[in-house]
């Protein structure tokens, strides 16, 4: 194993394969230096490495015959095409050539190859994506945001507990103010299953547990942790990307409406500048697959190369901080207190 951090790259993975996910990968290899294996077909990755500065960049590239498919389903995906990037690339971490994985293909395969191929951490019922979003402070951890849409309590209350360890141990959170989403903050609030999780959570001694949070108080940067189902969490996700890029539209489209605007804009646009980069995905990086047995990071389908590179980071991160371990570690003492 090479002393810098390995990441196996889904390279075949996203809306536009190659053509973003080879120079994202690149990039980061150089910015972070790590040692990045590009798993997929090569000569399409080799002719997209040609138009690249290879200088000072550690990388191979490791085939993979099989690409994965938007329309098809994770079981189909994981039983039929051994040999698809996602399942190579999952290998790798598995077999200890690669230190993380990162993907931006697709959610289900990637989720199923980290369950089914990594397996899962001693206890967890469900793995979990997580979400860094911004708020007007630090960000907050939201999960889960897709790869779990039917949800039981206790799942919930695992969510909050590997939440919990990633806002420690990647974002360096002291004591994350843990909290649950409902219709309303007072106890008692939501539906069943809601009521449930609350209890649970109300109950461990090791989690700074905040009680209820509305979907305002998520943006405030009053909370570290914003604990839902992957259908609650996938559409906050979704509704917050739609939100933003609208909101930058109209402020663009009323900024040009006139001259007196015009110079307004010109004057004002250092802050629009800060403004948009806060709201930025491709800042971010992806959203890690908390609750496997190593290091998985989804990013964005539709990113940009530089918001791969990101994603990529926040692997190196996750492998760096012993994120996994941390979070089997809280699950291990959580389970002791019971």
């Amino acid at each position: 194993m090479n002393e810098r951090p390995v990441i196996a790259v889904d390279a075949m993975g996203g809306d536009f394969g190659p053509s973003v996910v080879v120079p994202g990968a690149i990039e980061a290899a150089r910015l972070y230096d790590l040692h990045v294996q590009l798993v997929g077909d090569t000569p399409k990755l080799e002719a997209e490495l040609d138009k690249l500065d290879l200088v000072n960049v550690h990388f191979d590239i490791v085939q993979a015959d099989d690409v994965v498919h938007m329309n098809e389903r994770p079981s189909d995906i994981l039983r039929r095409k051994k040999n698809a990037s996602i399942q190579v690339a999952c290998r790798l971490v598995k077999e200890g050539a690669a230190d993380a994985v990162v993907s931006a293909g697709h959610s289900g395969a990637t989720v199923a190859c980290g369950m089914f191929i990594m397996g899962r951490l001693a206890g967890v019922e469900r793995p979990a994506l997580a979400a860094l979003l911004p708020t007007e402070k630090d960000p907050v951890v939201v999960l889960d945001v897709g790869a779990n849409v039917d949800c039981r309590p206790y799942h919930l209350f695992q969510f909050g507990l590997m939440g919990d360890a990633f806002a420690r141990d990647l974002l360096g959170y002291a004591a994350p103010r843990v909290s649950l989403l409902s219709i309303g903050e007072e106890e008692g609030k939501g539906n069943s299953q809601v009521k449930e999780a609350y209890e649970l959570l109300k109950m461990a001694q090791n989690l700074n547990f905040a009680g209820n949070a509305e979907g305002r108080d998520i943006f405030t940067g009053d909370l570290d942790v914003v604990v839902c189902d992957g259908f609650v969490g996938n559409v906050i996700l979704k509704f917050m990307e739609g939100v933003s890029g609208t909101l930058m539209g109209m402020i663009k489209r009323e900024m040009l409406a006139d001259t007196r605007s015009k110079i307004g804009a010109l004057l004002a646009k250092p802050a629009f500048r800060r403004v948009k980069k806060s709201m930025d995905y491709s800042e971010v990086g992806g959203a890690p697959l908390l609750g496997v047995s190593g290091n998985v990071v989804k990013a964005h389908g539709s990113c940009n190369a530089h918001a791969f590179a990101c994603a990529i980071y926040q692997a190196e991160k996750m492998v760096t901080g012993d994120v996994v371990g941390k979070i089997e570690k809280q699950l291990v003492c959580t389970a002791h207190a019971e």
